[in-house]
């Protein structure tokens, strides 16, 4: 697990913004909802998944509210978890 983590933080790292981490499907991130609007999930070992969140403030939003990906440059990164479990 601790290879997969280190790759993840590598590739969150190396990005010049967080559109960056959607071109990966190995990472497959992508935002959640309900009580954890807000956080977004990159995929680990299934079923484990590394919770983050943007740290840019204020948080880049688009005109229709929604998270720019393109303009989030820091992320904070919450924990690793089962999101399903």
């Amino acid at each position: 697990m601790a290879k997969i983590i280190r790759r993840r933080l590598d590739e969150l790292n190396a990005a010049e913004s967080l559109a960056i981490m959607r071109t990966l499907p190995q990472a497959r991130c992508h935002e959640l909802t309900a009580d954890r609007k807000g956080q977004l999930s990159v995929d680990l070992k299934h079923p484990h998944r590394l919770i983050i969140e943007p740290a840019d403030d204020p948080v880049p939003r688009k005109p229709d509210g929604g998270l720019d990906w393109n303009k989030v440059t820091c992320i904070r990164v919450i924990e690793v978890e089962d999101t399903h479990g």
